[in-house]
């Protein structure tokens, strides 16, 4: 392997780790703190992909924006969409045992790959890039590397520090840490304790369906893909330590680059790698890289 392959791998494995650790970081708010088995999070992923291509045209229509307009308009329905199943089904499940968690969201991810069979179909779709996005950059004579990707990945840093800032630097981010630890502790000091998970569930769906809006114009948009990203942020979320920010940016980076070079240096045994990776830390760390805060 040359030094611009090499360098072009190691800029591939840290844009798929910046982006598993935003579609993760959302499952972090869910599992991580609000101690809820959400196995319908890829479908959050999955209805960000497909608003990212639904909406393209009626948001041109009707704002003249592109891009950035779908993904201001995608945002704001995740939010409301967050909110609303949290106050319709999610609020009932805390205290509920984890088998019921399990087969209510499984019940969900059937709803949702149901309604986007009849919405917009089983064909698989294509986004476009922003035309400012769509270039590439030279690394060397002979190589090049997607604009977009790195775009995609400055993104992602934007939203580790803005988290980082909310959940370590505001009241919110105290109230959200103290409300995992001791719901009714929090609720005695007379803070809404429903309205501030439904703040962080909402928060927790926009945040997986920004990082399909930001992956559909690379990855395409196709049904079931929220059912191959679940199950790698459940490992992420179990690498970096149940409910820590941190842990989950650490092991995403960590599962990217290890699936990227396995990719290219071992193909054939590449698929399980990452579960190596993960049985490894467990044994050394049974709780995780990091600790929740």
């Amino acid at each position: 392997m040359d030094l611009a392959t090499f360098l072009i791998q190691c800029l591939n494995s840290l844009q798929y780790g910046l982006l598993l650790f935003l579609v993760a970081s959302g499952l972090t708010l869910i599992f991580g703190i609000m101690g809820v088995i959400n196995l319908a999070h890829g479908s959050f992923y999955m209805i960000g992909a497909y608003m990212a291509f639904a909406l393209a045209q009626p948001v041109a229509s009707t704002f003249g924006g592109g891009f950035f307009s779908v993904l201001l308009v995608g945002l704001v329905l995740a939010v409301v969409l967050g909110y609303v199943l949290e106050w319709a089904f999610y609020s009932y499940l805390y205290e509920r045992e984890h088998l019921q968690q399990v087969l209510m969201t499984y019940g969900l991810i059937l709803v949702f790959e149901e309604l986007r069979s009849l919405i917009v179909g089983d064909e698989v779709h294509g986004v476009a890039a922003p035309a400012f996005l769509a270039g590439s950059i030279a690394l060397g004579d002979m190589m090049t590397y997607p604009v977009y990707r790195l775009f995609i990945s400055a993104v992602c840093i934007a939203l580790a520090l803005g988290m980082y800032y909310v959940f370590s630097r505001t009241r919110l981010g105290m109230m959200i840490r103290a409300g995992s630890n001791n719901r009714e502790m929090v609720q005695s000091l007379g803070i809404d304790i429903k309205f501030l998970y439904r703040v962080v569930f909402a928060a927790g769906v926009a945040i997986a369906a920004l990082a399909g809006m930001v992956a559909a114009p690379v990855s395409s948009v196709y049904p079931g893909m929220g059912s191959s990203v679940l199950i790698i942020c459940f490992v992420v979320v179990v690498i970096g330590g149940i409910g820590s920010i941190r842990g989950a940016l650490v092991a995403a980076l960590l599962i990217g680059f290890v699936d990227t070079f396995g990719k290219v240096l071992m193909p054939e045994v590449a698929g399980v790698l990452v579960y190596v990776l993960m049985a490894a830390i467990l044994l050394w760390k049974p709780d995780g890289l990091f600790k929740a805060a």
